[in-house]
């Protein structure tokens, strides 16, 4: 299990992450959504090693994550866009991955489900981007991690293929292993999630199982529990922004007149 405790992050004078605390359960499927900005890809990339944060801790089963960074072997990712060598045929694409990792166990299932084999000859400039976001599936899970990481698994996907991947996202669920997901498609993350954690300006504004949070908004669906948080979050900066003004120059105080000293 993954867990991140009080993390914090800055660059420059903007502070990303704010005392951010989430836990990845296993056997659970964690939706991580949020307006634009909101920190989402930070915390991603702390989690990966990608970046380090300022304060906090991030523990692996329990213990804190080495530097090294050899815990990452557990972590299975795929972004939103990957980038391949487009001058790399799909099958050398796929054989520099395994041969990083010799002798390892892996799972094929999306490979002979998205027919990899078919493609194997053509190279990679010449894909869709529907199909190279096959070939990017297929490397998240093929060394069968304990924790997946996906971001938008599904953009360029056709209604087949993205069936395809929500049905080995919800196979390795019940195998007991972590998922954290992100999408903009809010009724595709309800049909998917065990728990949310909701981010805005920074901070952990919700964490824990969707059920939860829909009893705590009344809501009958996740996409109108979030809609329903932000919107909240919105008049909170507008009132504060009022307040601030405010301060700034008291209702009470009248105007100079003109020509006064």
């Amino acid at each position: 299990m993954i867990t991140l405790d009080t993390i914090r992050k800055r660059f420059g004078v903007l502070d990303v992450l704010q005392d951010v605390s989430l836990a990845l359960r296993p056997g659970a499927v964690t939706a991580l959504v949020g307006p634009n900005g909101s920190g989402k890809t930070t915390l991603i990339k702390i989690v990966l090693g990608l970046t380090r944060a300022d304060h906090g801790t991030l523990h692996v089963d329990g213990r804190v994550a080495d530097e090294a960074g050899a815990y990452r072997k557990a972590i299975g990712y795929m972004p939103q866009a990957a980038h391949f060598p487009s001058n790399l045929r799909v099958g050398d694409v796929l054989d520099l991955v395994r041969r990083l990792r010799p002798g390892e166990a892996t799972d094929d299932d999306l490979g002979r489900a998205f027919a990899m084999d078919e493609i194997s000859d053509k190279f990679v400039g010449t894909l869709s981007g529907g199909t190279r976001q096959k070939v990017n599936a297929v490397i998240a899970f093929l060394f069968r991690p304990a924790v997946l990481i996906l971001d938008e698994p599904t953009a360029g996907l056709d209604p087949l293929a993205a069936k395809v991947l929500k049905d080995k996202i919800r196979a390795v669920r019940h195998e007991g292993r972590s998922v954290l997901v992100t999408s903009h498609i809010l009724a595709e993350l309800e049909s998917l999630a065990d728990d949310v954690a909701f981010l805005c300006d920074g901070r952990m504004r919700f964490a824990g199982p969707v059920a939860d949070l829909l009893r705590r908004t009344g809501e009958r669906s996740l996409e109108d529990a979030i809609a329903g948080l932000m919107r909240s979050e919105r008049a909170s900066h507008r009132s504060a922004s009022t307040v601030s003004a405010a301060i700034q120059m008291p209702p009470w105080r009248a105007p100079e007149p003109e020509g006064a000293a």
